[in-house]
């Protein structure tokens, strides 16, 4: 499954780009309204961009990229007055006077805003997520060096300027955080990650070094020597000041939640609404695997009882044994990755077969997962921003920890089987993420690209596998069906924890059953989960947000178009809108309101 995606929240933004990024913000339609919108959405885009220069960095604008956030209070007294500013210019606009496309970048934009009010305000995330420092430390040098934007030279000498910064970016970080408050979850998680900036420095920039000569290359040198003793005083911080004296609480309780959710998924689903559709589509979809199971397990010898009635036991004895058979092909420890490639290429070939959908003219690279990423996902995407067209995609894939375990390396390889590892696939890259976010890179607003959904993208992969399976993927092979139907449980399931976890207190015995009994997870993946639950809030429902909305788009399309319905046409037509809520692509689709 994708974690959470790259590009990060405005909210944790903070010092770089203008003209060329807010030139293209919000493409004006003609009308003084739209012209005016489009002048407050370029002011907007360019101040937010301003407070950060690593998400400048990502979004592909780098004429600051020697530059790190500002995330004291300085920084933060900026972003509240931005916050403030924008609000008030978005109020004076009547939204029936713009038009379609603007309608909805501008109710992007304050829904943005307002979650990042909640970030910096109620949430006040600055003080307890020390995941939010260890994460931009090592991402404002891994921006630089991942893609070949720039010269090697030019982006080895702004890796300089940034490591000469990290010092002060770390003490700005420890001088935020208040160990009484940092859930002691969240104090560990930064414990494994913060050694991957270093490893940054050691393998993607010293390891270059000699690109550079004489004072640069010596600036480069010390300004790594650094940034490393910077790294390991704020080991040492994390290991013998933030862990012994964590003592908060990872849960946001019920009023927070649900003003994060009603935010993070912006949509009318509330929490009732996602969970009891969840619930019901938990005991629908057990139910279509016993079916598959039970065709299975009924033509082999040994195997469980497959009554018509199943009871619940019943149920579960047939679905694992139809999954015992799929985990015995499962790729050797360290194969995981060549795996990933061979069925990126499998899945490719496939695609482009059965013409589904306009494929992207820039590539994809399967990569292993950057050190100061892991520990959170197994995979994720990882696409060029929006002004970095044609530039690499990466489908990066987490190693087995070397630590694991035989048991735990096991378990983990059941999970990801060589037929989970189509899934994942598919979902990463082809056609999901991959395809998706390169079609939305397309879109002329970047203010568009921006303010992406989490709820769309991650709800268009999972879309995907399934509609994968439909269009033959397959081969008519059971298991593959049925490992399917366990990636639906997982989403289902994510679903259900998320507010379980936050809201009432589930604790771990009870969500790993329903993670490794209710949806036959393996242990390691549902320990994993486990801790991305605490360490995160309402981006784990996206996933089955999005997947419902993408089918129910379909079903209106196929219902309005008639005779003229194609799945290449509805593929690239739900994909020509950027990435915003489904109910707004709905909308722009079918010239609705917009609501």
């Amino acid at each position: 499954m994708s974690p959470v995606t790259r590009r990060q929240s405005l909210a944790l933004m903070s010092a770089a780009a203008v003209a060329p990024l807010a030139a293209c913000a919000t493409p004006p339609s003609g009308s003084s309204t739209d012209a005016a919108f489009a002048d407050t959405s370029a002011q907007w885009l360019d101040g937010s961009i301003r407070l950060s220069p690593i998400n400048a960095t990502q979004l592909g604008d780098h004429r600051f990229d020697g530059e790190m956030d500002a995330i004291g209070a300085d920084g933060q007294a900026a972003r509240k007055a931005q916050r403030d500013s924008t609000l008030a210019a978005l109020a004076a606009f009547d939204p029936a006077t713009l038009s379609p496309a603007n309608q909805v970048d501008a109710a992007l934009m304050r829904n943005e805003i307002m979650l990042q009010r909640w970030h910096d305000e109620r949430g006040e995330t600055y003080a307890w997520d020390p995941l939010i420092y260890t994460g931009q430390a090592g991402g404002s040098l891994y921006g630089l060096m991942a893609r070949e934007f720039a010269p090697l030279p030019e982006r080895l000498m702004s890796a300089a300027q940034r490591m000469a910064k990290l010092p002060d970016y770390l003490a700005a970080a420890r001088g935020n955080l208040d160990p009484a408050r940092v859930p002691l979850v969240h104090a560990e998680t930064a414990v494994r990650q913060n050694p991957g900036a270093a490893s940054i420095i050691d393998d993607m920039i010293l390891a270059q070094a000699d690109a550079l000569s004489g004072s640069d290359r010596a600036a480069l040198v010390a300004a790594a020597e650094r940034a490393k003793a910077a790294l390991e005083a704020h080991q040492r911080w994390l290991t013998e000041t933030l862990v012994p004296n964590a003592r908060g609480d990872f849960r946001l309780g019920a009023a927070n939640y649900d003003e994060k959710l009603s935010r993070a998924l912006n949509s009318p689903m509330t929490r009732a609404d996602l969970t009891q559709q969840a619930r019901t589509a938990l005991e629908q979809t057990r139910a279509d695997m016993y079916e598959i199971a039970a065709q299975y397990v009924a033509g082999t010898t040994g195997g469980p009882p497959t009554p018509a009635s199943a009871t619940p036991e019943q149920q579960q004895a047939v679905i694992q044994a139809a999954l015992q058979v799929a985990y015995a092909q499962r790729p050797a420890r360290d194969q995981v990755v060549a795996e990933a490639r061979a069925t990126l290429a499998e899945s490719t070939a496939f695609v482009r077969e059965h013409n589904l959908i306009t494929l992207p003219d820039a590539p994809v690279q399967v990569i292993i997962m950057p050190e100061f990423q892991q520990g959170v996902a197994v995979a994720y995407c990882d696409s060029p921003g929006p002004l970095d067209r044609g530039l690499d995609t990466f489908y990066a894939v987490s190693p087995i920890p070397a630590s694991w375990s035989e048991e735990q390396t096991a378990s983990f390889l059941r999970e990801y089987n060589s037929r989970s590892i189509h899934e994942l696939t598919v979902h990463e890259a082809m056609p999901g993420h991959y395809v998706q976010l390169w079609h939305a890179n397309r879109y002329p607003s970047v203010t568009r690209a921006v303010l992406s959904s989490g709820s769309f993208i991650e709800g268009w992969a999972c879309y995907a596998q399934d509609m994968m399976g439909e269009e033959g993927y397959f081969g008519g092979d059971p298991l593959r069906a049925l490992i399917n139907k366990k990636w639906a449980l997982r989403v289902i399931a994510n679903a259900i924890l998320d507010p379980s976890i936050h809201v009432d207190g589930m604790e771990r015995e009870e969500a790993m059953r329903l993670m490794t009994v209710s949806a036959f997870q393996e242990e390691r993946e549902a320990a994993g989960k486990w801790i991305r639950a605490q360490v995160s809030s309402t981006q784990l429902p996206t996933y089955f947000v999005g997947w419902r909305e993408h089918f129910a788009l379909r079903e209106e399309a196929k219902r309005r178009w008639g005779a003229q319905f194609d799945l290449k046409r509805y593929h690239d037509t739900a994909l020509s809108f950027g990435s915003p809520p489904g109910r707004y692509v709905r909308a722009l689709m079918f010239g609705e309101p917009i609501g």
